[in-house]
């Protein structure tokens, strides 16, 4: 983390004296994320770069510090940081462990890996696959309300919709869900099946949201937990 940060210094020292050229968004959204700004430096950086801060109108990605600061107190158990389309923001060192590096584009996104991808590593009875898939088109309506204006949101649901029968049907017969704390279990290519309490978290003045798992004590998930941070220490 030293080393990233003194490397995103670096390069925030270039772009202010003009060396760094053309900068995406998306690096001066992890710039931010490493040397954690708050909103209003970032919308400096942004402005530096000569870009555009991100507006209201778009489905927010940006950690406050003080959230970054319980991430890195949250480092013995899988947590990831999720936008209110559910596109994953960032995992800590065990949840990298416990899903494998993080994908990009299309492919990070929880909603589209269910519907689309049909990958992610979840053992569902029936009726559970189906809470879930009704959650996760229930919290897309609700984004896409929120941000009417968000293209990207807009491209995705429309992507959904011609690519996943099962999404059509479910958008077109939406229902809000009642989100509660439940029990997951992940097949890690590491450890095995392990069963988790899963609990999604709401982070106040913003949209994004924590997804954390943990074991019950003295259980053997506890102990396939435990050799998880074995493998966390040696991806960090």
């Amino acid at each position: 983390m030293a080393l990233l940060s003194g490397l995103s210094v670096d390069y925030l020292v270039r772009l202010e004296q003009g060396r760094a050229k053309n900068p995406s968004p998306q690096v001066l959204a992890s710039l931010a994320r490493a040397l954690r700004l708050t909103r209003q430096e970032r919308d400096a950086l942004y402005r530096t770069a000569g870009i555009a801060p991100p507006s209201d109108d778009v489905v927010p990605s940006h950690l406050s510090p003080g959230l970054q600061r319980i991430l890195d107190h949250l480092h013995d158990t899988p947590v990831g940081v999720f936008t209110a389309a559910w596109d994953l923001v960032v995992g800590n060192r065990m949840w990298t462990a416990l899903f494998g590096e993080p994908e990009s584009g299309r492919a990070a996104n929880l909603v589209w890996r269910a519907f689309v991808l049909e990958d992610l590593p979840l053992v569902h009875t029936d009726a559970e696959a189906d809470d879930f898939r009704r959650e996760m088109v229930s919290d897309l309506h609700a984004a896409s309300t929120r941000y009417p204006h968000d293209s990207g949101l807009t491209s995705l649901v429309e992507a959904l919709r011609r690519s996943s029968p099962a999404f059509e049907k479910l958008w077109n017969t939406w229902e809000i869900a009642r989100r509660h704390g439940d029990r997951k279990t992940i097949v890690s290519p590491v450890v095995g099946p392990v069963t988790f309490d899963c609990d999604v978290l709401a982070v106040a003045d913003s949209s994004v949201r924590l997804v954390v798992y943990t074991a019950r004590a003295g259980s053997e998930d506890a102990q396939k937990l435990d050799l998880l941070r074995v493998v966390g220490q040696q991806v960090q």
